[in-house]
């Protein structure tokens, strides 16, 4: 199928920059959002309004959404006007970290209706949104994918497809899993480095050329390094996605204990009110403790 029209749902820290390159990219782009007003910046900038995820839905060739949790894209494709009430045909694009088990579940009703459906979460923050070079990892039809390709390639770098319906999720559950101890291990290594009465931007930088270097110690260990806690990605999203991880591995019989540890030292975060804090925050339990 050609795509011309793409509805965009969640203009969020992440989903704006995504919009605009595939505005760039030569999109016809329209945006729905619940607050109304974050999307303004998009709409002063050419992009079209709808007042509902229904009536987007029946505009356009395409819908992608990235919202907060498995509750609201629940809400966006099977609520009373949600995408799927009115759309027909085309292809659903979530690119929410849910979970895989709605993943499947949107793509049998989607299925149902004649759309194809995807579950492509994504990996990059806040940087790889504004830089178009995100991590995608794709789930659903292999023929649909391929017809999606060009929108994915206007956001991201890495771009891959993993099999059916839920193989998204799983793959950014897998990369979540590797991030959270990793944020543990940045947070401990630097924090540890100022107690010994180092440098810790000489720590840093560094260790980030040899075997410890990684995306989360050369760019939020600097967030930490600076008290910057402005998220890229927020601790009550994190939190959500560990969740999420820690079930799907209870289901296949696994334990996690780094993950299980991360989470509940980002819980006692949130339990403090850092909610709205980006990741990096992390450094502050150690700071408190």
């Amino acid at each position: 199928m050609e795509i011309k029209k793409v509805g965009f749902i969640g203009t969020g820290v992440m989903g704006s920059s995504m919009a605009r390159h595939l505005k760039a990219a030569g999109f016809d782009v329209m945006v729905y959002n619940r607050t109304k007003a974050k999307a303004q910046p998009l709409i002063d900038e050419g992009m079209g309004w709808s007042e509902s995820p229904a009536e987007l839905a029946a505009s356009v060739d395409v819908i992608i959404s990235i919202v907060g949790y498995p509750k609201d894209v629940e809400e966006i494709y099977l609520g009373e006007k949600g995408v799927l009430s009115s759309k027909n045909g085309g292809i659903i694009i979530d690119m929410t970290t849910s979970s895989p088990r709605l993943a499947k579940k949107l793509y049998e009703e989607a299925g149902a209706k004649g759309i194809g459906s995807l579950d492509a979460p994504v990996s990059g923050g806040d940087l790889g949104a504004k830089n178009a070079t995100l991590a995608i990892m794709v789930g659903g039809d292999e023929a649909t994918f391929a017809a999606a390709k060009p929108l994915f390639e206007a956001m991201g770098k890495t771009i891959n497809y993993f099999g059916p319906a839920g193989s998204g999720q799983y793959t950014k559950m897998a990369n979540q899993i590797a991030i959270a101890s990793g944020m543990l291990g940045v947070a401990e290594s630097l924090f540890y480095a100022k107690k010994m009465g180092l440098e810790p931007e000489k720590v840093l930088s560094t260790i980030e050329t040899g075997a410890a270097g990684s995306w989360s110690l050369s760019n939020l260990g600097r967030r930490m390094l600076k008290g910057d806690y402005a998220p890229g990605f927020y601790i009550k999203h994190f939190i959500k996605d560990m969740r999420i991880a820690i079930e799907s591995a209870e289901e296949a019989g696994l334990d996690l204990p780094g993950l299980q540890k991360t989470k509940e030292l980002y819980d006692m975060l949130s339990a403090n009110g850092m909610d709205d804090d980006g990741t990096q925050a992390i450094i502050k339990w150690y700071q408190l403790h």
